[in-house]
């Protein structure tokens, strides 16, 4: 038996909505029983792209994050108050049941990542079924994946090596996580690439005002781990005289040194509460 699982590519997502807008396409107004019952036309769908900026000033980056459910291996939705209303096939998708979970609108609440809606007009909790229908009458892929224009949705057997999820894995290891893994649902969903904080800005050279500087080194070691590697990151600025650093952990210390021949080097403390623009860093001649 196949264990199926969706991963997303957050470095190709360009928020284009496709993925919403298929599933409206697929599930709005069509009843695929005994699995799910019509979608909502209007409203919220199974799928939502949450759009998540960082940084400051000229440093600014976008990154959208497709949100659907995330087919917890510990899900939260699957309780013993809801009886059979939500339940997880052999195939390891978690689905709720369009007759038994009729009327049991805490169902929405259970999911601690907003997956499940609730559609007023049925009366019950609905969510992302990993189009289960296609699935079963032999379709090698989901209707968001399948209209991804960039391939950041990629589907699969998770237990086949070969599989295009799996392969994706193995490409990317060392940047598949799971979102929010604080939640402790340990989902099967999983991510590449979500936004982390960066560490950017520019180095003038103060007796060359006009005049940018290129290939000033600059170097950023963690000072409180946090997660943070503690190897140490190292660039040169660019024909801008712009460096940055991406990737980095979550509410760590860093402290970041920018040095060139014949002036005086320059150290500075940051913390990663958040991506940070250091602005203009001047270097003055020895």
């Amino acid at each position: 038996m196949a264990r199926y699982g969706i991963a997303v590519n957050v470095e190709r997502c360009t928020g284009c909505y496709n993925c919403f807008v298929s599933c409206k396409d697929e599930f709005a107004g069509n009843d695929y029983l005994p699995l799910s019952a019509a979608q909502p036309d209007a409203g919220p769908g199974w799928i939502r792209v949450e759009e998540v900026e960082h940084g400051t000033g000229s440093k600014v980056k976008v990154a959208y994050v497709p949100i659907l459910c995330q087919q917890c291996a510990d899900a939260p939705c699957i309780r013993p108050e809801f009886g059979d209303a939500v339940y997880r096939r052999a195939d390891g998708i978690v689905m709720i049941d369009p007759v038994k979970a009729r009327g049991k609108k805490e169902i929405v609440d259970s999911c601690p990542y907003g997956a499940i809606s609730w559609n007023e007009a049925s009366g019950l909790a609905q969510k992302c079924t990993m189009c289960a229908h296609m699935i079963d009458r032999g379709e090698k892929t989901t209707r968001c994946v399948e209209s991804c224009p960039t391939q950041a949705l990629v589907f699969g057997d998770l237990d086949d090596p070969q599989s295009p999820i799996s392969k994706m894995f193995a490409d990317k290891a060392g940047k598949v996580e799971s979102y929010k893994p604080e939640l402790g649902t340990r989902p099967v969903m999983k991510y590449v690439s979500l936004p982390k904080p960066f560490i950017a800005g520019e180095v003038l050279l103060a007796d060359k005002q006009g005049e940018c500087a290129r290939g000033v080194k600059v170097t950023l070691k963690a000072i409180s781990a946090n997660g943070a590697d503690n190897k140490i990151l190292a660039t040169e600025t660019d024909f801008l005289g712009d460096f940055e650093f991406r990737g980095l952990a979550t509410n760590a210390e860093y402290l970041l040194r920018a040095e060139y021949h014949g002036y005086v080097a320059k150290e500075v403390t940051v913390k990663t509460d958040a991506s940070v623009n250091l602005g203009e860093l001047v270097l003055t001649a020895r």
